[in-house]
């Protein structure tokens, strides 16, 4: 049996972290097992779903990295085959007509809490027979699935083990709605009966569906899934992950400067584990995954853990990875690297401070754009009149410098200390703050070799100018 998994949204909204988080476990599962991964996109609820959710749930999918075997496919382009598997249970007694009135319906589900009953659809009470019994061809009705009386619906579930529902707890659902749109719970098992789906993995909100599920595909002759029900994931405070924790899309992430691989690398582990490791490759994660490794327990959101792992993958993927990533960024920032080194390079030497891609895009950006005013905090520090003799002599000989080195660079330093008798401070804070604008940046000589000489010279050229103005003016 080819293993086969789907991730099936409502595009009623963006695609966020929980669903996210099933799309990823659903993806993983059906790779670890050499299977197809389906993806479908549930779009009855019309007046909800938009195009504008669809196209954020498949930018979400691709940006995340989850290419799909099969798909998309949209539930609204299949009635006529969701009609003629209502017609066949109608034809095969295993689903009726319903004439009842929604008004009717509350009125007998207000009797029923009154006489403190379970509010719930009873084919067999009077008035429900009474209405069906004098209804004539052509009268607006529903199409109900005929749920069976007596037994239980027991299934094993991958995560939270066996899980028994009584069919007298169930009523007959409406498998079709007067307009003769289908309903969500029917669309779904015609949908995973017809792609061959073996195994379902989706949240724990859905497991109420489950036993009704489970009874139409057998009244279809169709063959159950195997399910895993994921619990939910909490935010930080340990609330349910919300619009106010920041849940609205997973393309906020992307926005707030995450690798897809640090997001991918941190959903998995909300929820599941293989022994104490925390960071997998995403052949890792593939090798070692497995449903019955899936917490039952709901998951905090941690962002300060999430920020780390950025951090780590910033720092140890490989340059051009980051920098696919790090272009949407620096567009966004408005920041040419055409004029400049190579992004790779400045990933490299600057990577390791930065936690987010904003971060990366923001540091990078004197290596790319000249800039016509030092940070006023570190200027005022740093570029003083007693820098002003450290800078000259660095000026003169990196002006004279015929090999353009860090190796080089940083003897100019050396030397610069030496022949004046000044700690490296004294002139490397000044160059730090000459050639980058600000106080904060990797190893100077390295900085330096990035921006080129022409750059450098000019810069440092401009903190003596600024220097002179600053004396002038005392």
């Amino acid at each position: 049996m080819t293993v086969k998994t789907r991730f099936a949204p409502s595009p009623t909204g963006y695609l966020h972290v929980g669903g996210a988080r099933t799309a990823l476990y659903s993806w993983l599962y059906a790779k670890s097992q050499g299977g197809e991964f389906v993806l479908r996109i549930e779009d009855t609820d019309i007046e909800r779903s938009t195009q504008e959710a669809v196209d954020a749930i498949l930018e979400g999918m691709q940006w995340m990295g989850l290419d799909w075997d099969e798909g998309p496919y949209y539930q609204t382009k299949r009635f006529d085959r969701y009609n003629e598997m209502v017609d066949q249970l109608l034809a095969e007694d295993k689903a009726y007509k319903c004439y009842a009135s929604k008004e009717l319906l509350d009125e007998i589900r207000a009797e029923q809490e009154a006489n403190k009953e379970m509010a719930r659809y009873d084919a067999n009470h009077p008035k429900i027979v009474a209405v069906n019994q004098a209804a004539k061809d052509g009268d607006p009705c529903v199409i109900r699935f005929r749920n069976p009386k007596e037994g239980s619906v027991v299934f094993e579930d991958q995560i939270r083990g066996r899980i028994e529902i009584s069919n007298s707890q169930l009523d007959d659902l409406i498998i079709r709605r007067t307009d003769g749109s289908p309903t969500y719970n029917f669309c779904v098992v015609v949908d995973d009966w017809d792609m061959g789906i073996t195994h379902v993995v989706r949240g724990e909100d859905h497991i109420n569906n489950t036993p009704r599920q489970i009874n139409i595909y057998e009244a279809l002759g169709a063959p159950v899934p195997t399910f895993a029900h994921c619990a939910m994931i909490l935010g930080d405070d340990g609330a349910k992950l919300s619009k106010r924790h920041g849940a609205v899309s997973v393309m906020q992430y992307r926005d707030e400067g995450y690798l897809p691989n640090a997001l991918n690398n941190y959903l998995v582990r909300l929820g599941w584990s293989h022994g104490d490791q925390e960071i997998f490759s995403r052949e890792e994660m593939i090798e070692f995954f497995s449903l019955n490794a899936i917490s039952k327990s709901a998951s905090a959101f941690n962002t300060d853990k999430l920020l780390w792992l950025n951090n780590h993958y910033i720092k140890t993927s490989e340059p051009e990875y980051v920098a696919e990533h790090l272009q949407w960024h620096l567009d966004n920032q408005n920041i040419n690297i055409e004029n400049g080194p190579a992004i790779t390079d400045v990933i490299k030497l600057v990577g390791e401070r930065c936690h987010t891609l904003i971060e990366l895009a923001e540091q990078s950006r004197y290596f790319y754009e000249d800039f016509s005013e030092f940070e006023a905090g570190a200027a005022k520090k740093h570029l003083r009149g007693v820098a002003k003799g450290p800078l000259e002599l660095a000026l003169s000989k990196v002006e004279a410098l015929s090999d353009w080195s860090t190796e080089n660079l940083h003897g100019v330093i050396a030397q610069v200390c030496e022949e004046l008798e000044i700690g490296m401070g004294k002139i490397g804070m000044p160059l730090r703050v000459a050639v980058t604008g600000g106080g904060q940046s990797p190893s100077v000589d390295a900085v330096m070799q990035l921006i080129g000489q022409e750059r450098v010279i000019a810069r440092i050229k401009m903190a003596l100018a600024f220097i002179a103005e600053r004396e002038a003016n005392a």
